[in-house]
Order: C-alpha cells, then structure tokens, then sequence
C-alpha cells in the first residue's frame, strides 16, 4: 500500500469518528448537534450516509486496482460534496439565530478533502 492509500484510509476513519463529535451547538435553545444525533431539528441524520460512504471508500482504497481507483474517485468526490452539502446546512442561519460551529463539522470536511486529494494522487497500484 502507498503513503496516499494510507492517508487516504486514515482520513476516511477521520470522517466515521467525526460523525460522533459535536457538529454545532445553538446555544439560545441549549441543544448540541452531532451528525447521527439531531433531536430537536429538521436535519436528519447525515452522519449514517458520511459513515456508509466512508466505509465505501475506505474498502477501495485498500483494494489493489486502476480501476477501483477510478471508482473511489467518483465515491469519495460525492463524499466530499455531501459533507460540504452538512457544512452548509448545518451553519446557516435561520430567524436570527446563528450556531455554533463544532470540531466535528469542520474536520468532516477536512477529512473528506483529504480523501478525495490522496486518491487523486494515488496511482492505483498499490
């Protein structure tokens, strides 16, 4: 396995474990957001989809071929545009309150950018 490969499947761990942490807090209605925990909002649960395609992504980057290669290029870049998609909806704000950013947040799409950069630079052979 290559360095990229290997930075490549740290990040998407980074991304998994990043769903547990807190993602925003709004502190005018005291409630606390995680991406699996949205109780009290209209969110949903993104953090399911940011673990199942990590998961995807994290099986073909330990897989030994060009065109798995190609493949995890097509699923981490959706991963990257679903976490950008969470980043959005999770910060907006909406009737004047405005909440509070979390490290969750913002190392879900760090690490998602990561992912999507070490399979640029991976040459498919491992």
């Amino acid at each position: 396995m290559n360095r990229a490969n290997i930075i490549g499947l740290v990040s998407v761990i980074v991304v998994i474990v990043s769903a547990f942490l807190p993602w925003l807090t709004i502190e005018s209605k005291h409630l606390a957001f995680t991406g699996l925990s949205t109780t009290g909002s209209s969110f949903g649960e993104p953090g399911k989809l940011n673990i199942a395609v990590a998961v995807i992504a994290g099986v073909l980057f330990t897989l030994r071929s060009k065109w798995f290669a190609r493949i995890n290029l097509f699923v981490t870049a959706f991963l990257v545009a679903w976490t950008f998609r969470n980043f959005i909806l999770f910060s907006r704000c909406e009737m004047g309150v405005c909440p509070e950013r979390e490290i969750g947040l913002y190392l879900s799409i760090l690490a998602a950018i990561v992912a999507f950069v070490s399979v640029i630079f991976s040459n498919g052979k491992k």
